[in-house]
């Protein structure tokens, strides 16, 4: 029986597959002991990087409560494109979405290992065509999605990651929609990353490495679920930048 519904599922599946390409900008501005701006723009590309995946921008204000826990607000925006075998848009045109989002961040410490879990509620307008007469969006429909993260860091050499260090990275991000708007996928898309990384200075740290992501359409094709599976690279550059007055 498990076998017969196993079998079923697989059937009731479209598959496909693509190389992609992240390029990403993090930048926080610290305003004072506990308030900062946070920003990003990521250039997600297919291909490598010969065509256009998505562009994500992401602007927020930053609150640590402790040393070890962030909050944060904000809104981002998001240019998905069509690419690959199939286009999530059911018309093949690239949309746009706005979202607001909060964010909890919890880190902690472990040996020799630094371990962060985020946690992330996003409200998301995303772009519809109501028909394929019409020329841009013309609906922003409400979906919510619920985002998890854990990520792991180690220096190759001493105890922690300071400046001139090199570490090495992993993380697992598992993100999942709810409310009415659904539709076919309760399960969103998952992301695993495994990177190098070094540690400049208390400003810059880049990184790079491995990232793959699942991804499940929000939408059928001829009643069948369909699946993505995306392989490729990642490349971070984040920045540290201290805006606060210094002290007397």
């Amino acid at each position: 029986f498990i076998s017969c519904q196993f079998s079923l599922a697989q059937n009731n599946r479209l598959t496909t597959s693509n190389t992609i390409g992240w390029y990403n900008y993090f930048g926080t501005f610290k305003l004072s002991e506990k308030t900062g701006i946070h920003t990003e723009y990521q250039w997600r590309r297919n291909d490598l990087i010969s065509n256009w995946q998505q562009g994500l921008l992401r602007v927020g204000l930053n609150y640590n409560l402790t040393p070890r826990a962030l909050f944060r607000v904000g809104y981002a925006w998001a240019e998905t494109f069509p690419y690959g075998e199939y286009a999530l848009n059911k018309f093949g045109r690239e949309f746009t979405e706005h979202r607001i989002f909060e964010m909890v961040q919890l880190s902690h410490k472990e040996g020799i290992v630094d371990i962060s879990h985020r946690f992330m509620l996003e409200q998301r307008f995303i772009g519809r065509y109501s028909s394929a007469n019409e020329t841009t969006e013309d609906e922003y429909p409400l979906s919510n999605r619920a985002r998890y993260m854990v990520r792991l860091q180690v220096p190759f050499s001493g105890r922690e990651i300071k400046d001139k260090t090199a570490y090495f990275a992993v993380y697992d991000e598992v993100l999942v929609g709810f409310g009415e708007n659904v539709n076919a996928n309760i399960f969103d898309q998952n992301r695993i990353g495994i990177l190098l990384g070094y540690r400049f200075n208390k400003t810059l740290r880049i990184e790079g490495g491995y990232l793959n992501q699942t991804l499940q359409f929000g939408r059928l094709i001829n009643s069948q679920n369909v699946y993505q599976y995306n392989n490729g690279f990642i490349v971070n550059a984040n920045f540290n930048i201290d805006l606060s007055k210094p002290k007397d």
